[in-house]
């Protein structure tokens, strides 16, 4: 019986920070542009939370079921430790898809009905990462999807369910989101190359191979430093606070291109987290303070 405390490391608490940086990054761009609406400014953030921790269960069921995490280095596995069975963890990722469905569904009905199909295909995306016959991130394609869901949808519809128009600040706000987002799911991935390769888990990492894996990473983070400048360049340049990310990208920069392996990665994750979330508060609070 998994206790409470097994179901919490479960949801991967460590990577909610990219659930939360969209919505900030998103709602500051809502700021500038137009004014913030709070409410569903919260609305989006619970909409976000859910789906990080639905997609976090679905993972850890999908893979538990098919043995990949038999011999997973990282945090801990409800299905693939035997602490909690393979349907209540799926129960468990189809109740946040519902909290994320419900909470976007009123932000649908107050704003645009499109916005339905919007929220499916999130939900979908995040099901069939490592769900289904044909798992999108058994294919090298996971990195991709991150950075359009988690990045690009994320924070342009934050922004857009309270301005109600698409503004050219919300997609450099959602291409540096969502650089730091798949630089989370790359260094995750790098730290499981030896046992993803050794089940057939094709992660772009393991197509790449480790030293490539680490010069993405490196360039993600570039790619994060020029979305602060442009976004700088659209609306004011107190958003060049944004580069205060570097402060921790530069600690997790120097533990991957040191060549650190399996659990030396650990620390990582939690660096690119935090980074991901300096780098939206860096940049959402001149927003905010100048509109």
């Amino acid at each position: 019986m998994a206790t409470t405390a097994d179901w919490i490391a479960g949801a991967r608490p460590r990577t909610l920070p990219a659930a939360v940086a969209p919505v900030l990054a998103g709602t500051g761009v809502a700021a500038y542009v137009d004014s913030a609406l709070w409410w569903k400014a919260l609305l989006a953030l619970v909409v976000s939370l859910a789906l990080q921790v639905g997609v976090n269960y679905a993972n850890d069921y999908s893979d538990g079921i098919r043995g990949t995490d038999d011999a997973r280095v990282g945090p801990m596995r409800l299905v693939g430790s035997g602490a909690a069975t393979a349907r209540s963890v799926k129960l468990a990722a189809f109740g946040a898809f519902a909290v994320a469905a419900l909470a976007g569904l009123v932000l649908a009905i107050t704003t645009a009905w499109w916005l339905v199909a919007v929220g499916v295909l999130c939900i979908l995306a995040a099901w069939f990462y490592t769900g289904g016959k044909r798992p999108y991130g058994y294919l090298g394609l996971g990195e991709v999807m991150v950075f359009v869901f988690f990045g690009l949808v994320a924070v342009i519809g934050t922004a857009y369910v309270q301005t109600e128009s698409f503004d050219l600040p919300a997609l450099y706000a959602g291409v540096g989101i969502g650089a730091l987002a798949c630089a989370l799911l790359v260094v995750n991935n790098l730290r499981d190359i030896p046992t993803d390769r050794e089940v057939g888990k094709q992660t772009l990492a393991v197509v790449l191979g480790p030293e490539r894996t680490r010069g993405l990473y490196a360039l993600l983070t570039l790619a994060a430093a020029f979305a602060v400048v442009a976004l700088a360049a659209t609306t004011t340049w107190w958003a060049l606070f944004g580069l205060l990310f570097l402060a921790r990208s530069a600690g997790a920069l120097r533990i991957v291109l040191s060549g650190a392996v399996g659990p030396a990665l650990i620390p990582v994750l939690q660096l690119t987290g935090v980074a991901q979330l300096l780098w939206a508060a860096g940049v959402a609070v001149p927003l905010f303070l100048t509109s």
